[in-house]
C-alpha cells in the first residue's frame, strides 16, 4: 500500500502563497478608483454682494445718501440661541433691508426690500409684503428692488421728488 502525496502540499490550499506559486502574484496591481465625495457647491450670497455694490456706488455718486442709508440686519442664518436673543431685542421677520430716512414726495422716507438680480433673486415672502403694506399706510414709500442697478434707479427717482416739509 502506497500513499499518494500531492507534488506540492502548498497547492492544496487556496491562499496567497498558492496564487504566487501559480503565477498570479506577478500580475500588475489594479488601481482601485475611489468615488469622489459628493460636495455641495459653496452658497454665494448674491443679494449681499449686490447690496454691498449698491452702497459702494452710493458712496461714490451720492455721498449724502450714503451717509444716511442703512441696512437692517434681519436676514441670514444664525445659531438658535443668537436668533432667540435677537428676537427678544426686537428683530422682526420681513422688515425691508435698506432704509433711507430722507423725506421726499409726501413720504417720510424710503424702505427698500433688496433682492438679487434675476435669475438669482428670491421670492418676496408674505411677511415682507405685509411690512411693505404697513409702511405704506404709515406714510413711507416701501418698494422691492431686484439688483443694485434697479435700486440705484429707484433711489434716483425718489430723490427727484420734491422734498417733503415736515412741521415740527
Amino acid at each position: 500500500m502506497s500513499t499518494v502525496m500531492p507534488e506540492n502540499p502548498l497547492l492544496r490550499h487556496r491562499c496567497h502563497r498558492s496564487r504566487w506559486l501559480e503565477g498570479e502574484a506577478m500580475k500588475p496591481a489594479e488601481m482601485t478608483l475611489f468615488k469622489p465625495k459628493r460636495t455641495r457647491a459653496k452658497s454665494v450670497d448674491r443679494e449681499g454682494l449686490e447690496q454691498a455694490a449698491l452702497l459702494r456706488e452710493l458712496k461714490l455718486r451720492m455721498p449724502l445718501v450714503a451717509a444716511l442709508i442703512y441696512h437692517v440686519p434681519n436676514g441670514g442664518h444664525r445659531h438658535k440661541l443668537v436668533a432667540i436673543k435677537l428676537k427678544e431685542q426686537g428683530v422682526r421677520a420681513g422688515v425691508p433691508d435698506l432704509v433711507l430716512p430722507m423725506a421726499r414726495g409726501g413720504y417720510f422716507g424710503l424702505y427698500i426690500e433688496f433682492k438679487a438680480t434675476p435669475p438669482h433673486d428670491a421670492a418676496v415672502s408674505g411677511s415682507q409684503y405685509e411690512w411693505i403694506r404697513q409702511l405704506g399706510e404709515q406714510g413711507y414709500l416701501a418698494i422691492v428692488c431686484r439688483g443694485h442697478f434697479d435700486a440705484m434707479e429707484q433711489i434716483r427717482a425718489y430723490l427727484r421728488l420734491p422734498q417733503t416739509t415736515v412741521a415740527a
